[in-house]
């Protein structure tokens, strides 16, 4: 076995999640144990940081503090959108040259991984002696060959608990209700909005995924027939839920769109989704109380409900990460992988099995109807949510008969 003699350096890229200070913790204070390990750097937001030199000396940094930015949601060292292309991965692997790095982590989603392997390809191409693995990171939950991924289990426990709140309360004020989550490919965050169920009647009612054509009329017909039944709708959708042709339903039907800085529409924390969906029904249905939300960002980095499955997990990836690269002689991408209920183990995936691809939810865990999750998806997640869920109860209503008012005589 190779070992290699120098130093460290970590970045985060991407979204931040309510734990991906676990993997960055997990990352500085497993490279610490080696003496095999000069210095141990962090790069402020991310790639961008990297070409910058804009570094900060990790191994300064006391235990302590670590372990209290560890419990702390958002990415400690910032983040970036960057999307590196070849030259941009090439700049990055000059820097480490330079400050002769010998293992470099970067924690991120599958464009991420991608610019793992890029530069993991550079550095083989001149012969550098380096180590680059990829920590995964998403609240989308869509990287391929993983059961999950860290920071997906904290996002559904917020989707959950936001849903089972929302429910309550229309209950009290029935209306129609519509929740727009995150999700531009994969539908496992708006999915998550089922275990906020209890009660036959509970909503949400329908849940709509991107892994699904969206068609307007049939959705109207959809809060029509719930609306009729149970007096209230409650929805949960999908940012990225689309037509036919795979078009975002947004870009059909909203008259002004927000686009990002790689030209791609914006989904996330516009409310236009939610607008035109309340729109719809107010037009289509004529029903005035109709209500929507825009979940955002919020479901990314809350600090109130974060999983204790996905804190430890999210730990473990960034030590494994550690391990792979210093007692391995591979690069790779750590992955998750289920072993029982509910226990799980890592392994090393070669990065080319990951990078920049897209998982999305199974045929399985999607009923036949299309707008509702089965009883293996709820299986799969519940045990990543965490302990100490909260719960929802109701009065049992023992009426009491009428003396004015004859109970024919009542309108529903």
């Amino acid at each position: 076995m190779s070992v290699l003699q120098g130093k460290v350096l970590v970045a985060q890229g991407g979204g931040p999640t309510a734990v991906i200070n676990q993997s960055l913790v997990g990352a500085v204070l497993e490279s610490r144990k080696f003496r095999n390990v000069s210095l141990v750097y962090g790069a402020l937001h991310g790639v961008r940081g990297i070409v910058n030199e804009d570094f900060v000396d990790l191994t300064q940094e006391t235990t302590h503090n670590l372990e209290m930015v560890a419990e702390t949601p958002s990415s400690a060292l910032g983040s970036t959108r960057d999307k590196p292309d070849l030259k941009y991965c090439r700049d990055i692997f000059k820097v480490l040259q330079a400050h002769e790095i010998r293992y470099f982590f970067y924690i991120g989603g599958n464009d991420s991984s991608d610019t793992v392997r890029i530069v993991a390809e550079e550095a083989r191409k001149a012969a550098h002696p380096i180590r680059c693995v990829h920590i995964p990171k998403t609240i989308d939950n869509d990287l391929v060959l993983n059961d999950h991924t860290p920071g997906f289990p904290s996002a559904a426990r917020f989707v959950v608990q936001a849903f089972l709140g929302a429910n309550l309360d229309n209950r009290s004020l029935p209306g129609v209700y519509i929740g727009v989550v995150m999700g531009r490919h994969a539908g496992f965050l708006t999915a998550a909005s089922a275990l906020g169920k209890k009660f036959p009647d509970d909503g949400p009612h329908m849940i709509y995924l991107p892994e699904r054509t969206f068609r307007m009329d049939d959705f109207l017909a959809d809060v029509k027939r719930a609306t009729a039944r149970f007096g209230r709708c409650v929805v949960a959708v999908s940012e990225g839920v689309h037509d036919e042709t795979g078009t975002p339903i947004v870009t059909r039907f909203a008259k002004q769109l927000e686009r990002d800085a790689h030209g791609n529409v914006q989904l996330s924390g516009t409310g236009a989704l939610a607008d035109l969906l309340c729109d719809q029904v107010r037009e289509k249905l004529g029903i005035s109380r109709v209500r929507g939300d825009t979940f955002g960002y919020l479901q990314r980095s809350f600090i109130g409900c974060v999983s204790d499955v996905d804190q430890r997990e999210a730990r473990e990836v960034g030590e494994k990460a550690v391990q792979y690269a210093i007692w391995g002689e591979e690069d790779g991408s750590v992955a998750i992988e289920r072993t029982g209920y509910y226990s799980v183990d890592y392994r090393l995936l070669p990065l080319e099995a990951v990078a920049g691809k897209t998982r999305t939810m199974a045929e399985e865990f999607v009923t036949e109807s299309g707008t509702d999750v089965t009883d293996a998806f709820r299986l799969y997640l519940r045990p990543l949510l965490g302990r100490s869920m909260p719960d929802a109860y109701r009065l049992r209503q023992g009426h009491v008969a009428k003396i004015l008012r004859p109970a024919k005589t009542q309108s529903a």
